[in-house]
Parts: structure tokens; sequence; C-alpha cells
């Protein structure tokens, strides 16, 4: 009886390790959103900020929803039936007669990450109903079969093939295939569907494509920091449980192996751009390192950390050559979602097979070691190489198949990009009526050349009459939105509006840039409040700081100030 007793609190104490566990992971995992909106928002202009953070955000609320109602019965629900158990799962709908939440949540996490990489290859031109269209079918159809064809032991792709000394399996620890070649390959076919960015590539193809930056490099190095710490638990929480002797031991050998990949793919892009271009990229070799991370997905659990070398260098490498190309295609993807995610998930897909304990490499060396199955072994290990392929080709195929005719779709309706007097002028005020940075929350509330009022010992101001310490009346942020009107800077669209001028070259812009100045005096009320320009010697040149709320003044007050004026340089 007492065995017994202690027997049930041992698997009660498992369990719940393992459920701490798998949540735990979760959670990490689900702050990768966090990095991909901070990534992405810095690698957008400021104008277009709001409309990616939305996206972010709702990537997590209709996944959910989604996988909670369809996605895992598709995936993981029961399936009595063989023949079609090989294909989609057909139970647990709504999560009806189920309780392995720990699991659900875990599987949540991956179908939302599935369905944000793709935000990034449509960023600043994709209609919002584009948007929750491709997140809803992603999440909640595309990627849960995917997972049932790989991860479900009923699964297709699982099962491979057997026949003699050859057992093929799909072999994808963390989703390099079923997550990240999913989402990089809806991702080309989005960014190639709806087109580049206005301005992105010249109309001349002779001439060098223009690259578009974003508007803030913290942002995206954060995000990068941040995906980086989340991939630790993306790839080791994939081991599921904690309690069984060895798997700790599994866990930390996937965490090494993924920051060990990583570096490696990072330490070679950054030194081929340098060589290439001589500076040292910051924002590149970010991407870099998450495309080394993504390639560490596959076989993270099984890799001897030296093959991280492999891994590292291939992917860095890979995600090089894919850019460059999608460059050359004239292919506009503002994150590179397609050379991260489809090409480190190929490259994970196949580094598996290769690097991996039961690869290519070891059977070979087995082989010329003197096995005596060696010819088996490298038999066994190309079978499961070409398995590999064939299962990155049906993922890449599925997705395809499924999205084209929905993109096509949106773009006969209309609904696939937004206009481009949208584009020109951002999404954020026209879509959400919310800009990132709005021009009223900048200023101090004092004129930059005016002097502080002082404050008395019972704290409360007192403004001295004078010019010197002149303040503005209402609402003194307002001269920054006057100023920003000057220099074009407008986000608002209206149907009097025109679209921002696009410059076709530096000569071009610069004289714009003499009209717009030009057009300063505008800015103030009369020609008496123009700054005057005085030139005292060749050195020198006298300034009349112009204000804009005059005070009471006495005449001595204005005798000074005369004198003053005409001895300030």
């Amino acid at each position: 009886m007492l065995q017994q007793e202690m027997e049930e609190m041992k698997n009660d104490f498992s369990e719940n390790d393992n459920a701490f566990f798998l949540c735990s992971m979760s959670l990490i995992i689900f702050l990768m959103q966090c990095g991909f909106a901070f990534l992405e928002a810095g690698a957008v202009r400021s104008k277009n900020t709001t409309n990616i953070l939305i996206k972010n955000l709702l990537d997590s609320c209709i996944a959910i929803i989604g996988y909670w109602a369809i996605g895992w019965a598709l995936a993981f629900g029961d399936c009595p039936n063989d023949v079609i158990g090989l294909f989609v799962g057909y139970s647990q709908f709504f999560l009806a007669n189920f309780t392995n939440y720990p699991k659900f949540f875990f599987q949540y996490v991956f179908a939302a990450t599935s369905a944000t990489i793709v935000s990034g290859a449509v960023a600043e031109r994709c209609e919002f109903a584009n948007y929750i269209t491709y997140c809803s079918v992603i999440s909640t159809l595309v990627y849960p079969i995917l997972t049932h064809w790989g991860w479900h032991p009923k699964g297709w792709m699982a099962q491979g093939i057997t026949s003699g000394v050859i057992n093929t399996h799909y072999d994808d620890f963390a989703g390099s295939g079923v997550v990240h070649l999913c989402g990089g390959s809806i991702s080309f076919l989005a960014a190639y569907m709806m087109g580049p960015r206005i301005g992105r590539f010249p109309e001349d193809e002779d001439e060098e494509s223009d690259e578009i930056l974003g508007h803030s490099v913290p942002f995206a190095a954060l995000g990068g920091f941040i995906l980086m710490f989340g991939f630790l638990a993306f790839n080791g929480g994939s081991m599921a449980d904690i309690v069984k002797p060895g798997e700790g031991h599994i866990v930390a050998l996937a965490m090494v192996n993924t920051i060990l990949s990583g570096a490696f793919a990072a330490l070679t892009y950054l030194i081929a751009h340098y060589l290439y271009h001589g500076k040292w990229t910051l924002l590149l070799t970010i991407n870099a390192c998450l495309a080394g991370m993504v390639a560490s997905c596959a076989g993270c659990n099984k890799f001897e950390p030296w093959a991280c070398i492999w891994v590292g260098v291939g992917a860095g490498l890979l995600y090089l050559t894919l850019s460059k190309l999608m460059v050359r295609w004239r292919i506009d993807d503002p994150l590179d979602a397609f050379a991260v995610h489809a090409g480190g998930g190929f490259w994970g897909l196949t580094s598996v097979a290769i690097i991996g304990h039961d690869g290519v490499v070891y059977a070979i060396g087995n082989t010329i070691g003197g096995a005596t199955d060696g010819g088996d072994q490298i038999a066994q290990a190309f079978a499961q190489l070409g398995w590999q392929w064939v299962c990155a080709l049906a993922i890449v195929t599925w997705s395809i198949l499924w999205m084209w005719p929905i993109f096509g779709l949106l773009r006969k309706i209309g609904k696939l990009r937004v206009s481009e007097e949208v584009e020109i002028n951002g999404l954020d005020i026209y879509k959400h009526g919310e800009s990132a940075y709005p021009l009223h929350a900048y200023g101090h509330g004092w004129h930059d050349f005016e002097k502080a009022p002082t404050s008395n010992k019972d704290h409360i101001r007192s403004l001295p009459v004078g010019r010197k310490n002149r303040i503005m009346s209402v609402y003194p942020e307002m001269s920054l939105e006057h100023l920003a009107s000057v220099y074009d800077r407008s986000g608002s669209v209206g149907e009097a509006d025109q679209p921002k001028r696009l410059f076709t070259n530096q000569m071009e812009r610069r004289k714009s840039r003499m009209i717009e100045a030009n057009a300063l005096s505008n800015l103030y009320l009369d020609d008496s409040e123009v700054p005057e320009r005085k030139v005292a010697n060749s050195k020198y040149v006298s300034l009349q700081v112009p204000t804009i709320v005059e005070s009471a003044e006495t005449e001595e007050e204005k005798k000074e100030e005369e004198t003053n004026e005409t001895s300030w340089t």
C-alpha cells in the first residue's frame, strides 16, 4: 500500500515538473513576439510603426483562437482511421475531451511564431484585411496540418519509408521545417505577389537599388536580442519532458548548440560583409545570427558542439546568398524573412542528415574506420538525407498551394496592398489613427531661446516680464508641427492631400530643400518677425531671434534691448 502511494506521488511530481517546464519554456517563446515586434518596428519607417506593432499583437490573439478551435484538432487530434491519419487529425475540436493544456500552450506559441514570420516580408504596404486573412489561415490550417505530417506518430512524414536496411523518418526536433521553412516560403510568395515598396527599386534596371532604411537601429537590435533569448527556449523546450534520466542534459545540449550555431553564422556574415563592403554591419549580422539559430532547430538535440561550425557557417553563407538574390530578383523583403527562415530552415533539415550522429559524415567515417555494416550505414544516411529533402519540398509545396489562391483572390478584390497614396504617406494615421511618434507629444513647453522662469522658496513660479523671459502662450509644441510641415513630414492623408514627392537623385532632393528653405518665412506672421541677418565682419553674423508671443515691456526695456541687439554677435 505504501509503495503504491509512493509511486502515485512520484508520478504526480513528474507530471507537475513536466507541466512547469513546458509552461516556462512557452512563456519565454511567447516573449519572442515582443522580439519580432521590436525588430520589425525598428526596420520600418516611423510612419508605419503602429501598423507593424498591431500586427505582432494580433498574431498572438488570432493564433490562439484559431488553434484552440481548429488547429489543435488538425495537428494532434486522435485519428482512429490510419489512412486519414496519415494526413490530418479530426478530433478534439475546441479542446473537447482534452486536458493536456501544457502541451497545447507550447504548440500554440509555435503556431503564433509561424504566422508572425510573414509580417516582416510584407511590411509597409500590406492591406490590413490581407494580414488578418493570412494570419488566420496559417495558424488554423496550414501550420497545424504540417505539424501533423511531421510530428504526429501517424503522420506520413513522421512514418517515412521502411524497406530492408532503409528506415527513414522526418527528423526535425524544433521546427526548422514545419515552422520556419513554412513561414519563409509564404514570405517569399507574399513579397513576390505584393510587389516592392514604392521607391525600393529604380525603374532603370542598370541603376543600383536604393535601400529604404528603418527608423530605429536600437529597436531592431533589442528585438534581435530578445529573439536570440527566445530561441534558447524554442529549441531547449522542444524536449517537452524534463524528469527522465538524461533529458536535462539534452535540453542543455540543445541550448548550447543553438547559441553556437547563431554565433558562427553571425561572425561568418560579419566578416564576409566587411570584406565586400568594408563596414561592420549590425542589423544584417543580427539576421545572420537568427538564420543560424533557425538552422539549429532541426538537430540541436543530437549535434556535437563542433558540428555547429558546419551549421552556423553554412546558414550564414546561405542567408547572404538568398538576401542578394532577392535584391537581384527585385523582390522586396524588408526583414529578409525568406532568407532567414526559409534559408535557415532548409539548411537545418539538410544538416541534421549530414552532420547528426546517424548522418552522412558519421556513416562515411564509420565505413573508413572498418565498420562491418558500413555500406548499410551509408545507404541509410543518404536515404535519410533524401527523405529530408522530400519533406522540405512537401512543406514548401503545401504552403504555396494554400496561400497562392488566397493572395490572388485578395489582389483581385483590391485587399492585397494599400493604395499608393496611403503607402507614401504612411499607414499609421490612415489605418489606425495613431501615430507612433505624435508631434504634439514633443516639446518642453518653453521656447528654445528663452530663459526658464525662476521659482521662489514656496515653489510658486514667478514669470518676470522682459524679452529674455518671454514664454510661449498656448500649445507651444505646435511650432514643431509647423516646422515639420515645411519639411513635408506630415503623416495625415486626406482627399485633397497630394502624395509626397519621391526624389530620383540627390540633385533633385537638394533643389527641393532649397525651395523649402525659402518657405521658412511663411512661419511668421509678418515681415517684422522674419530673422534679420546682419553681417558684422567675415567671421560673425548678427542674428535677431524671433519670438512667438510678445509680452508687455516698458520704454526703458525696449531701449535697452535695441542697444543690446546692435552689439550682439
